[in-house]
């Protein structure tokens, strides 16, 4: 079957996107192991996502509901260096706009952006870069 370039490249990517955010959220699921005795669990380091990708980030309000609305992009670096930037959508296809770090220490940041206003229903990424570390949740759109 044969489709849009652009349409077919996007799809792969919200596609990865979606496939890295279940693998590291089935290996934190899965890193928690009982000790013989215990009620406690710990995380093994071989159940961590690599090194690269420990950094965590959330949207709020997500799902949004309005164009140019309004949104809250917090989490912490994993061990990065600080909050250097945030990408919202794919270099031809943003998803948001006006992003503005109000915080950017390693432990948690804080930032601000608005939804473009060309914005449709959707899932779209939104990856952080930490210095050193990077991630990516999905935002979902119902405008």
């Amino acid at each position: 079957m044969r489709g849009n370039p652009k349409t077919t490249r996007t799809a792969l990517g919200v596609a990865l996107a979606a496939g890295l955010v279940t693998a590291a959220s089935i290996g934190m699921a899965g890193g928690a192991t009982a000790q013989p005795g215990s009620a406690e669990g710990t995380m093994t380091n071989a159940n961590q996502p690599p090194k690269g990708a420990r950094a965590t980030v959330q949207v709020s309000p997500n799902p949004t509901t309005r164009r140019g609305q309004e949104v809250t992009i917090t989490g912490d670096c994993g061990g990065g260096t600080g909050l250097k930037s945030v990408l919202g959508g794919f270099p031809e296809h943003p998803v948001l706009e006006n992003v503005r770090i109000l915080s950017a220490g390693p432990d948690h940041f804080v930032a601000k952006a608005n939804l473009v206003q060309t914005i449709g229903n959707g899932v779209g990424p939104v990856f952080v870069d930490c210095g050193g570390e990077a991630g990516v949740t999905l935002l979902v759109t119902h405008v």
